[in-house]
């Protein structure tokens, strides 16, 4: 754990320093949740069913509805706590985490219930065919119906107590659930055990969620000065936090339900040719999850500095840690683009050997890792605007990259290009977002004559 306390990592040591101190664990925290999210399709894929793979790809968009949720409080949350921490509201940061928690849960219990009573025409939208339905509504029924409140509230329990500067404590919990989940993976799924296949991949996801939340409940009741109070007496506020929350909150669960949208509409183009095409999009989205995991936990990590500098008034500092977080960000998706596209075959090959889902799988990688630097600066960019408290810009930026452009672009580039059109939407909408997010960006800073 870290020897600094809160002020000294907000406040004084250098920028450099203070932003690896923050990101690192956060990253860490991400690459675990990766590998236990990769870890669902890979012991899946072992059983060389392209149906049970393409279930779990049908399930993964009503899945992200969750982390929509969870960002609605959880980004919200950790924005406002570190500007009531910047400005030296200590008190009224914890009336924040207490109404993030309990709308936090009250949203995750209506959500799952709701996905019960529509699970088939939800499914069915999203790509399930006859073939694959029962697959991916038993998958479903385990990560969204049953476990849907614990995975919320693990993702967004870790966002608050990264927002107060505890990064170490974050990561420890996301990846304690990830670890769990790794190793119950192959005993649920494997038939060398319970042989239960891609249902057992949901039982594995939810309980190790389950275990996600429960660190952080602990957590929250054993540490004495934390500011993330649960308490449900705090609730009494909710009048005067709850728009400020969600107004910030809103348009990263916008990005995440658009996010859905798209998802779900590039299934349903590719499940009119064959279950491999479906499996290899799935096993595409996947690979895809690295820098992209990589530039949220950068992002994550970030959000605090930039939250507590700009209530406090260091606008040097809030400028030079979201630059560095750029940097890094960049860098690592840089070099993923170019390893993907070189080893894009045995990538694919990892998680399934049936030949024609690994010759879909190759083409959609070389295809859709075009868009990964520009990714890797849009979310940095995002997260920079939403710390700031900044709800307009952040929500310009994230319908652009998701659900404005991604539907009109999909039936265009299938028409003019069948099957691998659908690969090329990715690339042109991030970077058409990305050249936005720099005219915001320039915009502010001119505003501020910090440039």
């Amino acid at each position: 754990m870290s020897r600094y306390n809160r002020t000294e990592i907000f406040e004084t040591i250098p920028i450099k320093k203070s932003v690896l101190i923050q990101i690192i664990p956060a990253i860490a925290s991400q690459m675990i949740a990766l590998i236990y999210n990769l870890s669902d399709t890979y012991f899946v894929g072992r059983l060389n069913d392209p149906r049970q793979t393409a279930a779990i790809t049908v399930a993964a968009s009503s899945f992200l509805m969750l982390t929509a949720i969870s960002n609605l409080f959880g980004i919200g949350g950790a924005s406002l706590v570190t500007r009531k921490l910047g400005s030296g509201q200590p008190e009224e940061a914890k009336q924040v985490a207490s109404i993030c928690f309990w709308m936090a849960l009250c949203s995750g219990l209506c959500f799952s219930i709701l996905f019960a009573i529509l699970a088939r025409p939800i499914l069915s939208i999203s790509g399930a065919t006859e073939e694959v339905y029962a697959f991916a509504y038993g998958y479903a029924k385990w990560v969204i119906i049953l476990g849907g409140i614990p995975t919320i509230l693990n993702t967004m329990l870790s966002n608050l107590v990264r927002a107060e500067g505890s990064a170490f404590a974050a990561s420890l919990g996301v990846s304690m659930g990830g670890i769990l989940n790794i190793l119950l993976d192959p005993f649920f799924v494997l038939p060398n055990f319970l042989g239960l296949g891609a249902i057992g991949a949901g039982m594995a996801t939810a309980l190790s969620n389950a275990c996600g939340a429960l660190f952080f409940l602990i957590y929250t009741q054993i540490k004495k000065d934390t500011v993330i109070n649960l308490h449900i007496r705090y609730m009494i506020y909710w009048k005067e936090h709850l728009w400020d929350i969600l107004k910030i909150g809103i348009p990263s669960a916008i990005q995440y339900g658009l996010t859905v949208v798209a998802i779900a509409a590039q299934t349903r183009f590719v499940s009119k040719y064959s279950p491999q095409a479906i499996a290899g999009l799935g096993i595409t989205k996947k690979l895809d999850q690295l820098p992209l995991y990589f530039s949220i936990g950068v992002a994550n990590g970030i959000l605090p500095l930039i939250g507590y500098n700009h209530a406090s008034g260091n606008h040097v500092r809030k400028e030079a840690a979201f630059r560095f977080g750029c940097l890094i960000s960049v860098s690592f998706s840089t070099l993923c683009l170019i390893i993907y596209e070189i080893f894009a075959p045995v990538l694919v090959k990892l998680f399934i050997a049936d030949s024609l889902t690994v010759t879909y799988g190759s083409v959609f990688v070389r295809c859709m890792v075009v868009a990964m630097p520009f990714m890797a600066l849009c979310y940095p960019m995002i997260i920079r605007f939403q710390a700031m408290g900044k709800a307009k810009e952040s929500l310009i930026i994230s319908i652009l990259r998701k659900g404005v452009l991604d539907i009109p672009f999909l039936f265009l580039f299938d028409a003019l290009y069948p099957l691998y059109g659908c690969m090329l939407v990715q690339p042109v909408v991030d970077f058409l977002s990305l050249l936005v997010a720099i005219f915001l960006y320039q915009r502010e800073n001119r505003k501020n004559r910090l440039v």
